[in-house]
């Protein structure tokens, strides 16, 4: 990637990498421009939150009925839930664009200097009830605005921390996690399992060298925690757990459901 390609065709790998459509090759290259480039790091983060939409659109057939790039992807929805995710997305756009200018400063602050925390100000005679943080993505966003019901669990071999929230759709159920100590590089996935056994895969992601959560790192990037969503066909009430593993089968953290 550093040979014949220029700086700006290695940065724009990182969208094909967030998304895990890359083969073995063009990972390692692009994670040796990752281990020295911090704007490829920041957009790394900020797409790990965007992968499962992203991959649910790429993973529908074009109008001639040929499959997408999403075709090489290791977590794909199922049909029956890729086909009504369609709508969800629809009804997603429509509230991003009510939302107005205080996301688009927030995105763009966060793009230009780095993390940043915009203030949303209510309405209403009390004074004080006027600071609410909006997340810098969607997974943020869904996590702290929009899950009531949150389940943790610390692995005590693994010692990697999990919050799973959800909420039912009618489709099945939307899941956000937030997974703390962490440490990369590593692939993992959030598989939701059925209480009838059957297993699911809500969401997967790249984990950076320097990893996610970890409090005590120099690292400012490594101390945040990662959030991811994405959704399962199951509705709550079916699935019996949740588990994020490696790609190499390894669970690293059980969370009931």
């Amino acid at each position: 990637m550093h040979g014949s390609q220029g700086q700006g065709d290695v940065h724009e790998t990182v969208g094909a990498y967030a998304l895990g459509i890359l083969d073995d090759a063009e990972a390692s290259a692009f994670e040796a421009h990752l281990a020295t480039c911090d704007w490829c790091a920041q957009q790394l983060d900020e797409l790990a939150g965007m992968e499962p939409m992203l991959a649910a659109l790429a993973d529908l057939p074009d109008s001639q009925g040929t499959p997408a790039i999403g075709e090489s992807l290791s977590a794909r929805p199922s049909p029956r839930l890729a086909n009504r995710l369609v709508d969800e997305v629809a009804q997603r756009r429509a509230q991003k664009r009510r939302r107005g200018m205080y996301l688009v400063a927030a995105a763009a602050a966060l793009i230009v200097g780095g993390p940043v925390t915009a203030i949303a100000v209510t309405g209403g005679e009390d004074s004080n009830n006027v600071a609410e943080p909006l997340a810098s993505s969607p997974a943020e966003d869904a996590f702290f605005n929009h899950m009531k019901d949150k389940i943790s669990a610390t692995d005590p071999a693994t010692k990697v921390s999990a919050t799973v929230g959800m909420e039912g759709k009618a489709w099945g159920t939307h899941a956000v996690l937030e997974l703390k100590n962490l440490k990369g590089p590593e692939k993992c996935s959030l598989v939701a399992v059925g209480k009838n056994g059957d297993r699911e895969t809500v969401s997967s992601w790249s984990v950076p060298k320097w990893g996610y959560g970890l409090k005590d790192s120099t690292n400012e990037k490594a101390k945040k925690p990662l959030y991811v969503h994405g959704g399962a066909a199951m509705t709550p009430n079916e699935i019996d757990h949740f588990e994020v593993v490696t790609f190499d089968g390894t669970r690293l953290v059980e969370v009931n459901a």
